[in-house]
């Protein structure tokens, strides 16, 4: 089923989201965990575990948390939009600066 969330996702995102999905199968098959449990686990249906090891975007983030935080790997997650390595966004900062630096005036009744 091709849903708006499916339909609208840029293709770099979505080849992302699959080899996202592929990385938790592989990393629940080394830990030996079968589909049930995992789904019991997470509190999620065998279906929708499916969906997240196809890497399905219909599928809440907070899903994907839980299958991550199951299999020991959700630390991962808080550093994918981390600031400090946001090389764009400081790219943009260091754009804003000022171009040159003005002494501030002394106002009145300041010393």
């Amino acid at each position: 089923m091709r849903t708006q969330a499916t339909s609208t996702l840029p293709r770099v995102a979505r080849q992302t989201l699959i080899k996202l999905g592929e990385d938790i199968a592989i990393a629940r098959k080394k830990r030996r965990i079968s589909t049930v449990s995992m789904a019991e686990r997470a509190f999620i249906s065998r279906g929708t575990l499916y969906k997240v090891e196809k890497g399905d975007p219909s599928v809440s983030m907070g899903i994907y948390a839980t299958v991550l935080s199951i299999l020991g790997l959700v630390e991962g997650l808080g550093s994918v939009a981390d600031r400090g390595v946001d090389t764009l966004g400081l790219d943009i900062d260091e754009d804003r600066l000022p171009k040159k630096v003005q002494p501030r005036s002394r106002k009145k009744g300041w010393s």
